[in-house]
């Protein structure tokens, strides 16, 4: 990282960027970041430049000595001095923000909106306005979404598919985003911890297959439960999460401990992502187990212990236009060994997804 300070001259061919803010503030602190990468830009780390200058109430502010090349700019007012852009408990800044080209994103920035081509001893001035990317009361989305999974099971070659309204909305400490909520209880910094709730849509019903005939649907529920966030160097998010069935539909409950790093093409934000994931013995054994009384000749009773899965999986986000976005979310989870060995599977993984078209007000 190259920290420029303000009237230091190192080249008489450096080009410089001229920043003119609408609304300056009158004290306190301002900082400047040039990006050269879109993947560190959209985790708001390591820029290639950076420019700290006390707010007087000026509108304009130079970064000079740059060398040319491609960069995207970030400003925001620092404005309990802390010397940090602060986020709220997902990563979202809460300070007053501003890019380069107005760019004002309502969701994770792209690198391609902001960007613009430095030349040698050249001058670009950008007008630019600082903004709250939650606004006052945060940022409410709606569209249409769906969510499924693959069947495992014998003799069935479907899926369980539903349709669900796609309500968005991102707020100081309350996230919900498709089939999960979130609330952040502790923590704005690189560890947080957030209470959650989530739907568990259910795995099958019987007339599905011949081979769960006499088993009984498997109802959907709420999963409940707390998740411990943590941002890692070089962009990496680390999550452990606990859910237990809060409507008590199934019993037991789910761990998960994964990792995810952002990374941006174009237009598109990817989150490639590997967890590892423990299902209680009431879970396996709701899922993937025949009970005593619905054994028959054919299937043995069969009950799961604890197990534990491994699933690796894509997110991405779209940001189509300013307002308008698709999310998709789609993984696949192998099979404990013990439930690839139940007599009503046949597959040793499960594909499941969630996908939406957002707009954001």
């Amino acid at each position: 990282m190259v920290v420029l300070y303000f009237g230091l001259t190192l080249s008489l061919h450096a080009a410089e960027v001229v920043v003119k803010l609408d609304n300056p503030p009158p004290q306190g602190m301002l900082v400047f970041e040039l990006f050269d990468s879109a993947n560190t830009f959209g985790d708001f780390r390591d820029p290639a430049a950076t420019l700290r200058l006390p707010a007087d109430g000026r509108e304009s502010y130079i970064i000079s000595n740059m060398p040319s090349g491609e960069y995207a700019l970030l400003m925001y007012f620092d404005e309990n001095g802390n010397g940090v852009l602060d986020k709220n408990f997902i990563g979202i800044p809460t300070e007053p923000i501003a890019f380069s080209n107005r760019y004002k994103p309502k969701g994770p920035p792209v690198y391609n909106r902001a960007r613009f081509l430095l030349n040698q001893g050249e001058t670009r001035i950008f007008e630019v306005g600082l903004f709250r990317v939650l606004g006052r009361k945060g940022r409410v989305g709606v569209g249409l979404g769906v969510i499924g999974r693959s069947s495992p099971y014998l003799n069935y070659d479907g899926g369980v598919y539903q349709a669900i309204p796609a309500f968005t909305y991102n707020g100081d400490r309350l996230q919900l985003l498709g089939p999960s909520l979130r609330f952040g209880v502790v923590g704005t910094g690189d560890l947080r911890l957030a209470a959650t709730l989530r739907y568990r849509i259910g795995v099958y019903e019987e007339d599905d297959s011949p081979a769960l005939a006499g088993l009984g649907d498997r109802e959907s529920t709420l999963m409940g439960g707390f998740a411990l966030l943590a941002e890692l160097p070089g962009g990496v998010d680390l999550e452990i999460r606990y859910d237990h069935d809060f409507l008590d539909r199934v019993g037991g409950g789910a761990a998960q401990v994964g990792v995810d790093k952002s990374l941006s093409l174009g237009i598109v934000r990817l989150a490639p992502h590997i967890s590892m994931n423990w299902l209680s013995s009431e879970l396996s054994s709701y899922d993937f187990g025949v009970p005593t009384h619905a054994a028959t000749e054919n299937r043995q009773a069969y009950r799961l212990s604890n197990t534990i899965n491994i699933e690796v999986g894509l997110g991405s986000f779209i940001e189509l236009y300013r307002d308008w976005r698709i999310l998709i979310n789609v993984s696949v989870e192998f099979f404990d060994d013990e439930i690839s060995a139940s007599p009503v599977v046949n597959e040793d993984h499960v594909i499941k997804g969630f996908g939406a078209l957002n707009y954001v007000f």
